[in-house]
């Protein structure tokens, strides 16, 4: 139950939580019982395509974070979280040279193998322990070696650190942001400077590393923030802000945080570097308080959202209630095949994936849309049951989070697939997570994970699915895609 309001904390602390369509300024207020998140502005993030190549509007997602926060009225403090691994280059003056690349865009095709080759697969992954995915910053900066805008650059950050950049004149890169590019060394806990040398990337182009918790400055003056807000560091991945909100009991848990991508795995103490995990590709990427996210990217709700978009946006729920009457399985797709990674006519690219494996074609959005949750369960059930066989860590539960938590048909084929109950909640985990770092940081919150999953699990509303149905048919979907059932 919420506490008496003069028991109540005034201070609040903004979240400014950037994703792959969208940012939005969400204002958190907490103390002993109570955990309130209100939102004070959002806007869209739309790439632009320039040319050949595909872009992030970094300077709209500056104005539109400037406008939330003005929105969001006097804070103790601000923190930033994005998605990883893209970034702008800044020229000795600090000013930035182009807008930064999306990870969507073409230009490491090819290039990415060929750079792992030459540095050594094993190697590579016995450093920086990440998995092979073709946009790692590794091989976004390798691809801009040579070009003018490489060759002026005197700075490169991630875009949590480019942003707090902007409102504070101060440079640094933040640490669990840092171990998903694939040039932090997990071991050293430094960046990668031997490995950058070889790929031919100046090592003094990266920043001094920093952790969650780390005040960066004091928002500019000219930039008229109300109160004038510290800005702190908090964990800038936005899936490694979500795992702070995991509302887990204890270590033995799964977690999946679930959007645009599913981010699968479990939370250990140290990462998981041997050839078996190598090959799997899983990644082991920094969390907070020298936690390990050991963990492996799955497409996610991307097939969704694209097939939406090409279908002119039609009403969600009632999609999801017709797809829930369709036969399960009646086509299974690999959800990580590399051809469903670029934008473009998703139902047009499931429909070939179905004819390429002598499936039965979905012949509408509502099979469609049961094909791709079907395979994204069992996406999930491979991750899941990976994470547990490589790390031996047993799990119990799985937790989604995000804002997959809102799809009850996903949630439920997760709990089937698995054979395991899913707790869906919080949907807005990684704002949770990035304002209880800064809570923290200021003696509000914590002083541990466990007491701040503990505060999530008091006060957010979750729903538990229990799993259901025939687990041989699971296995056998699985068997289809050439898994081992």
């Amino acid at each position: 139950m919420p506490s008496s309001p003069a028991a109540r904390d005034d201070r609040a602390f903004a979240a400014v939580d950037l994703g792959a369509s969208s940012g939005r300024v969400m204002v958190g207020r907490l103390g002993p019982g109570y955990l309130d998140l209100t939102e004070a502005h959002r806007f869209a993030n739309e790439p632009v395509r320039v040319g050949a190549t595909l872009h992030w509007d970094v300077l709209a997602l500056y104005a539109g974070m400037l406008r939330g926060l003005r929105a969001a009225g006097p804070v103790a403090s601000v923190g930033i979280d994005s998605w990883a691994v893209d970034y702008g280059l800044l020229d000795a003056s600090g000013a930035l040279l182009g807008n930064p690349v999306h990870y969507r865009d073409a230009r490491t095709d090819g290039l990415a193998d060929r750079v792992a080759d030459e540095l050594g697969r094993e190697r590579l992954y016995g450093v920086t322990g990440l998995q092979h995915l073709p946009f790692n910053t590794l091989y976004q900066v390798a691809s801009a070696v040579g070009t003018p805008q490489y060759e002026l650059a005197h700075r490169l950050l991630l875009i949590p650190d480019l942003l707090a950049y902007w409102l504070t004149g101060e440079v640094g890169a933040e640490v669990t942001n840092a171990s998903t590019t694939q040039l932090y060394d997990l071991n050293r806990r430094a960046w990668a400077t031997e490995l950058m040398a070889e790929a031919g990337i100046r090592p003094e182009l990266l920043a001094p590393l920093r952790e969650p918790g780390t005040r960066i400055g004091r928002g500019r003056p000219e930039i008229g923030l109300p109160g004038g807000p510290d800005v702190v560091a908090v964990a800038s991945h936005d899936t490694a802000s979500a795992v702070v909100a995991v509302p887990a009991s204890g270590p033995d848990f799964a977690y999946i945080s679930c959007g645009t991508w599913s981010l699968v795995g479990v939370e250990l103490n140290r990462p998981v570097l041997g050839e078996a995990s190598r090959r799997a590709n899983f990644t082991n990427e920094t969390g907070v308080d020298g936690t390990i996210r050991y963990l492996r990217n799955v497409m996610g709700l991307w097939l969704l959202q694209e097939s939406l978009r090409a279908w002119g946006e039609p009403d969600l729920p009632e999609l999801l209630r017709r797809a829930a009457d369709r036969p399960a399985f009646a086509s299974v797709i690999d959800v990580d095949d590399a051809v469903f990674l670029p934008p473009g006519d998703m139902p047009a690219r499931i429909a070939d994936a179905c004819r390429a494996t002598g499936q039965p074609v979905p012949e509408s959005p509502a099979a469609v849309v049961r094909c791709v949750l079907d395979s994204l369960a069992l996406a999930h059930r491979r991750a899941v049951r990976q994470a547990q066989e490589l790390s031996g860590r047993h799990v119990d539960a799985v937790h989604v989070v995000g804002g997959g938590a809102r799809n009850a048909l996903l949630c439920q084929l997760t709990a089937d697939a698995c054979g395991l109950p899913v707790v869906a909640g919080p949907v807005e985990a990684t704002a949770l997570g990035n304002v209880l770092v800064q809570a923290r940081a200021a003696g509000v919150a914590g002083p541990g994970l466990p007491e701040l999953r503990a505060l999530v699990r008091e006060t957010q509303d979750l729903v538990r699915y229990e799993p259901r149905g025939d687990a041989r048919a699971w296995a056998a979907a699985e068997a289809r895609l050439g898994g081992e059932g």
